[in-house]
């Protein structure tokens, strides 16, 4: 039981009150009858021990998620945040994989959004329960209906308009889009952005990406079937490489792009096989992604502000400019 001061002793509280508070606007750093940890962040000013899930819809055994992770790995330990990362090509199991996350009180979430209204749901589920979202790589046209904080990625749409442009400049006349994930908002943005700008013939080629001697044999098959087709374009790196293969198993005069890169990639741009790849910097979305949601936690940042994405590429990786990446490739960075 609390029992209250008399009022003599209240009267002088009153005053050693009034000569604290006047003491402290002279002393820097006091804190008025407390400590400084009394009205803490719950996760420490430093973030240290903060909980954040990586969550994407990236298949097993894919080096470019490897890439993402590998980035996010590098914020995590930076800031002292205990990492969670899990993939599902599956939208609606990728869905599961947020909700668990939520259930697991996580401190924030950075998730892609490759099939966007799958993830509507278990987004707004994570807000209710006051767990930040933020985004990257795939879903920048619905980053900010789905309702999430923050965006980092590439303009897949100004990325395929930009390859659109560069196959004018080599003056090429018939490109073969190959998408290898039907429904991928991401890679029909990046087609579609191809066939705007390019002045010859796009045509696209559905793939089953998770069987890579399919993705060469139906190439191969359709490079057969039309010898008009001088450019493939892929939307992976290792597709790009399926697709050089496949060249070479037609006996096409096909020349390769490939979006995205890998050590193996700028092995082939290095040979000539690959003329060009487009570097969306994969490391550094996974990086900003998870450094964004401990600066919100510990400073209320918000990069783009809320409203802007934050772009990543496209930049275009070519034999002429190989040998600046390569090194970053071979650390497994790039």
């Amino acid at each position: 039981m609390n029992t209250p001061p008399p009022p003599h002793a209240s009267g002088r509280l009153a005053r050693l009150a009034a000569l604290a508070s006047a003491v402290c606007l002279l002393v820097s750093g006091c804190s008025f009858l407390g400590t400084a940890g009394d009205d803490a962040d719950p996760a420490g000013a430093s973030g240290a021990g903060m909980k954040v899930a990586l969550i994407t819809h990236g298949g097993k055994g894919d080096a470019f998620w490897d890439l993402v992770r590998r980035g996010a790995e590098a914020a995590a330990a930076k800031d002292g945040i205990d990492l969670t990362y899990a993939g599902d090509a599956d939208p609606l199991a990728q869905a599961d994989l947020v909700r668990d996350a939520v259930r697991d009180k996580v401190d924030g979430i950075a998730v892609t959004l490759a099939k966007p209204a799958a993830m509507r749901g278990p987004v707004a589920q994570a807000k209710a329960a006051g767990i930040p979202v933020v985004g990257l790589n795939s879903g920048i046209d619905a980053w900010r209906p789905t309702g999430l904080l923050e965006y980092f990625g590439q303009d897949e749409s100004v990325a395929g308009r930009a390859v659109g442009d560069k196959l004018d400049g080599l003056r090429a006349q018939h490109a073969l889009c190959v998408v290898h994930e039907r429904g991928n908002v991401a890679l029909e943005a990046r087609c579609a952005g191809v066939r705007k700008t390019f002045r010859g013939d796009t045509d696209n080629l559905y793939v089953d990406g998770s069987d890579m001697n399919a993705v060469t044999a139906t190439i191969a098959s359709r490079l057969r079937q039309d010898s008009s087709i001088d450019e493939v374009v892929t939307l992976g790196a290792q597709y790009g490489l399926s697709a050089v293969e496949a060249v070479r198993q037609a006996g096409s005069r096909a020349k390769v792009a490939t979006f995205d890169l890998d050590k193996g990639v700028v092995e082939a741009v290095r040979r000539g096989e690959v003329q060009f790849a487009v570097d969306q910097q994969p490391y550094l979305q996974g990086y900003l992604a998870v450094d964004a949601l401990w600066l919100y936690r510990t400073n209320g940042n918000i990069s783009g502000g809320g409203v802007s994405p934050v772009l990543t590429g496209p930049a275009f990786v070519t034999r002429s400019n190989v040998s600046a990446v390569a090194r970053f490739a071979a650390a497994g960075t790039r």
